[in-house]
């Protein structure tokens, strides 16, 4: 192993270990088995439907993903569950349109406590936000469970073979799809390896891995049993306009639900549209 890469995986622990360490005089974050039961007071039996509509949202305290334990939960369950689901996100966890995120082989851990954010309510309104509002505890765990299970690269489909219509003898009204520019795909590659250090924009890899198949180990639990890097999200081949708008989103500060949307906020703010636009290109490029 070479020093730069010694050198951009010490920012990437360093970083992590600085926000974990904040964090450890401060109790552990809910159990996942346990996590919202107490944090909702709509989901309490005493609750009548007119009096949880009556009730103004309360923003709460930020979750802290500095001390979780590894997910538990049933995958053959939550592909049942997960049916809905695959409207926006395909039936092998491939979002049906680059909006949306994909979802195979992701860390279970970080899809149940993105679900557990939309279900709080302190994330910016989506079209998640209807559908978590009936999801219990144990849906959240097996659908996350079961979307991690799935390979996160399968082979594509074969396209129907287009029949395009002819305007004149040989020709056709076909509209080739526009090429991803080679220099922006460069510049988000650098940046994602390398960083900004005029701008103080440390290295995308330093948690999400130099693959960008997330950080190194995320799933071994440490000493204590904790796994807080399986928060940090594999990017690999993920959707170019969801990753546009989940960047914007931490650039404007708009996710402040949990520890994890603190580091990406403060990484957020050094971003401009011309970096979003070409670590997006980058990652969504990846395995095409």
């Amino acid at each position: 192993m070479n020093a730069r890469t010694l050198s951009i995986l010490a920012t990437g622990t360093l970083l992590g270990t600085l926000v974990i360490a904040q964090g450890q005089a401060a109790q552990d974050p809910p159990a996942p088995q346990e996590a919202t039961a107490e944090q909702d007071p709509a989901s309490s039996p005493d609750a009548t439907e007119a009096t949880a509509e009556a009730m103004p949202h309360v923003p709460t305290p930020p979750l802290d993903l500095r001390r979780i334990k590894p997910l538990q939960g049933d995958a053959v369950a939550g592909k049942a569950k997960a049916e809905v689901c695959g409207a926006c996100h395909g039936a092998e966890g491939i979002a049906i349109a680059p909006l949306f995120p994909n979802l195979a082989g992701q860390h279970a851990e970080y899809l149940y406590w993105q679900l557990q954010e939309y279900k709080r309510g302190n994330v910016p309104p989506s079209t998640m936000t209807p559908l978590v509002t009936d999801l219990s505890d144990t849906d959240m765990r097996d659908i996350a469970m079961y979307y991690a299970s799935l390979p996160h690269n399968p082979p594509t489909p074969p396209a129907a073979p287009a029949e395009p219509s002819s305007t004149e003898e040989g020709a056709t009204d076909e509209t080739p799809a526009t090429p991803i520019d080679p220099a922006l795909v460069a510049q988000g590659e650098s940046l994602y390896l390398d960083g900004n250090p005029a701008k103080g924009m440390p290295p995308c890899q330093g948690c999400h891995g130099g693959d960008a198949m997330g950080f190194p180990d995320a799933l071994k639990p440490d000493r204590d049993g904790h796994v807080p890097y399986a928060v940090f999200p594999i990017l690999r081949g993920q959707q170019h306009d969801y990753l546009q708008t989940r960047l914007a989103q931490y650039q404007a500060g708009t996710i402040v639900d949990s520890s994890t949307d603190k580091v990406m906020n403060s990484v957020g703010h050094r971003l401009d549209s011309d970096s979003i636009a070409a670590i997006s290109a980058y990652l969504s490029g990846l395995d095409k």
